[in-house]
């Protein structure tokens, strides 16, 4: 008995640790191990954490407040912990729910969504729309719980599918490039090209091109660092855009967002055309991320992922909690991929990423740092890193190129993705209506083409 309880009380805390941890996400099972794990943890992180500096820079503007008035930073603020936490708490379910090394945060051009066509172009108030992304997800969840995935994901065509995202990525760049000064209002044009001598403008230039030659050379971390860089080039005396407030600090108070929900609106049609038009964006986004990383992995079997309705999940309630600590739409990142390419094949690696994430929480003042000049090249180069889908689209039917064309190319000129989920569907279907192949489009589809066609032409002028 008592060398049974001298060798019990020597065990190594560490080899106990690293046991506990390989039993509770099965790294044996997958082929990998602990050390593996956190280096794709760390790697995923570097990719994606631009989002804490991004994020935040594009919701604040939909509260309305001025840049130079304190009330900037304090939601600036808010919304950066909303927006580490709302990911870790969606990354840490995909850890321990799921166990796979997918990470989440809140989605790119689903914030812009928020604050340039609902809040801004809609004159939605920004409470409103955090209400609108909660139930959102409450409608994602239901629809996962009750085994209706596989019906949601046939309702839209695959063109149309891939069309969304590709316009989403014009939109953002769109923005970013309005964000630079690269291109500005004209009465005459609409728009045109700026003045390319506005040292915000080198700012950009100098942070896109360190964000594609490190990505280029599959650097982790390009995006942050562009964005870092950029943000020095700007505090070179005579450029002067970067205004410095420190590296670390206290963690910013999260009151002017957490729990700011306004469901003042839930019975007016505008409310619902945003409930849809997050969800449809979010669901799809997810189903195609989700379905690309796995395969990558190797993770499918028989065309299926295993735990499907788990990885699904951790997305639909991470964008309900997300609204609730005042964020836009958490979803899944694709940039996971870069800790599949190091080995990551658990819920362990989501786990490290969630970790590195709250780390950020006390970041602030180097968040609000950085400049509109520096976040821009961000905005672009992901931009056009979501156009690269429209090669699936089949150019040589024009049943699917037009309806396709339309979605993409009224997303940026009408400011709105809204506009062009609405716009794509109304033409698919009547374009394969009038060409005779009103067969090959759902019913559902139907549904929703006339609902969109209401909507634009009685309801929302």
């Amino acid at each position: 008995m008592r060398k049974s309880k001298q060798s019990t009380g020597s065990r190594d805390p560490l080899k106990f640790f690293i046991s506990e941890v390989s039993c509770v996400f099965r790294l044996k099972e997958n082929g990998t191990n602990v050390k593996t794990e956190i280096f794709a943890g760390i790697a995923t992180f570097l990719t994606m954490a631009y989002i804490v500096f991004v994020n935040p820079s594009i919701l604040v503007q939909a509260v309305g407040v001025d840049a130079s008035s304190p009330l900037y930073q304090q939601f600036f603020g808010a919304f950066m912990v909303a927006t580490i936490l709302g990911s870790a708490t969606a990354t840490l379910v995909m850890a321990f729910f799921a166990n796979y090394p997918f990470a989440l945060a809140p989605g790119m051009g689903l914030n812009a969504y928020f604050t340039y066509t609902v809040c801004l172009g809609m004159g939605i108030d920004w409470r409103v729309a955090l209400a609108a992304v909660f139930v959102e997800g409450l409608i994602f969840i239901g629809l996962t719980l009750v085994g209706f995935r596989k019906f949601v994901a046939g309702i839209i065509p695959e063109s149309i599918k891939v069309a969304i995202s590709a316009g989403i990525g014009f939109f953002i760049a769109f923005i970013g490039l309005r964000s630079a000064g690269i291109v500005v209002s004209n009465p005459a044009t609409s728009v045109t090209l700026g003045d390319l001598t506005n040292p915000g403008v080198l700012v950009t230039v100098v942070g896109l091109l360190v964000i594609v030659a490190l990505y280029h050379r599959k650097i982790p971390g390009a995006v942050m660092i562009g964005i870092l860089v950029a943000t020095l080039v700007g505090a070179i005396p005579g450029i002067g855009v970067t205004k410095y407030q420190g590296i670390v600090g206290p963690v910013p108070d999260i009151s002017p967002t957490f729990m700011k929900l306004d469901f003042s609106g839930f019975l007016s049609l505008d409310f619902w055309i945003v409930v849809l038009t997050f969800f449809f964006v979010d669901f799809f986004d997810t189903l195609g991320t989700i379905t690309g990383l796995a395969q990558s992995a190797g993770f499918m079997k028989n065309g299926e992922l295993p735990r499907a309705n788990r990885a699904f999940l951790a997305d639909a309630i991470g964008t309900s909690v997300g609204a609730l600590f005042g964020t836009s739409t958490v979803t899944t990142y694709i940039e996971s991929g870069a800790g599949i390419a190091e080995g990551g094949r658990t819920g362990l690696t989501a786990l490290v990423v969630a970790l590195c994430m709250l780390a950020m929480l006390f970041f602030a003042p180097l968040a609000q740092t950085v400049p509109g000049y520096a976040t821009a090249p961000a905005l672009i180069f992901v931009g056009a890193l979501m156009i690269g889908n429209l090669g699936r689209v089949k150019w040589d039917d024009i049943t699917e190129a037009l309806p396709a064309f339309i979605t993409v190319i009224t997303m940026p000129l009408t400011y709105s993705i809204a506009n062009g989920i609405a716009l794509g569907i109304i033409s698919y279907a009547l374009v394969k209506l009038f060409s005779g192949k009103s067969k090959e489009v759902h019913w559902f589809t139907w549904i929703l083409a006339l609902a969109f066609a209401l909507w634009l032409l009685f309801i929302k002028h």
